[in-house]
């Protein structure tokens, strides 16, 4: 049976892509079963998406599994998300080892509950040897707390007198984010139909290709992934250019 695989050019292969997992409580709500059900069951989907993208040789991995809006959710449910990112990291492990993974979070992780944080430590700690995919767990993030948070420390370096004002500019304000070292993504998938980025990586999808499908998250499989990279690779990229100023 073919598969949308074959058809992906790897010359045009998205070096980084960043997911919104969107649709876990609305596909709970389907089977008639409480949210947290939705989040159990998107497992399989994260695996899928890191397997399929290290699989093609994408070298960044970007999902979108915690924001700071979150935080307003119900108790239960953030508790119930905090053990599942603590189970996961533990089950998930393996798979990361296997397919030369390395873990990474960009986020606030000092507001997460303090066995997250350890799980995660552990995890990076074992898979930092790994020269594959990068996979980055956007935990506790928001592109507005970004901002700020690297606006507040150049400020503070322009008041200690190592930082003149006047040489601020983009490539400097880049590397004060805490995507710094990770080049922008060039493609988003958000799930479940809505149109919207959530405050998720605002600096740095200035030129982002969105790709939108009305799959909800826990039925995301790697045929929609590959579905989504064809998509993105039958645009034309002109970064503010024309037509004509690309193909020469």
């Amino acid at each position: 049976m073919s598969s949308m695989k074959d058809k992906i050019s790897k010359e045009k292969l998205p070096q980084h892509i960043a997911v919104i997992m969107d649709g876990n409580g609305r596909w709970a709500k389907k089977q008639g079963a409480a949210r947290v059900f939705g989040h159990k069951s998107a497992i399989k989907s994260v695996r899928e998406v890191t397997e399929g993208c290290a699989e093609l040789g994408v070298e960044f991995l970007t999902l979108y599994a915690f924001s700071t809006e979150n935080w307003a959710r119900p108790k239960y449910e953030i508790t119930a998300l905090m053990e599942l990112l603590v189970s996961s990291l533990t089950s998930e492990i393996n798979t990361l080892m296997d397919n030369n993974i390395r873990l990474t979070t960009i986020g606030d992780t000092q507001s997460l509950p303090k066995h997250c944080r350890k799980e995660l430590r552990e995890a990076i700690h074992s898979t930092a040897k790994n020269r594959g995919m990068t996979l980055v767990l956007a935990l506790s993030y928001s592109g507005k707390w970004d901002i700020t948070q690297a606006c507040q420390k150049i400020a503070e370096e322009v008041g200690k007198g190592k930082i003149e004002a006047e040489n601020i500019d983009q490539e400097m304000i880049s590397e004060y984010l805490v995507t710094a070292g990770i080049p922008d993504p060039e493609l988003l998938i958000r799930t479940s139909g809505e149109q919207r980025i959530s405050n998720f990586l605002l600096w740095q999808m200035a030129y982002t290709e969105f790709y939108i499908t009305e799959t909800l998250w826990p039925d995301f499989r790697k045929e929609h992934l590959y579905t989504a990279i064809m998509n993105y690779q039958e645009r034309e990229r002109r970064f503010g250019k024309i037509s004509e100023q690309i193909k020469r």
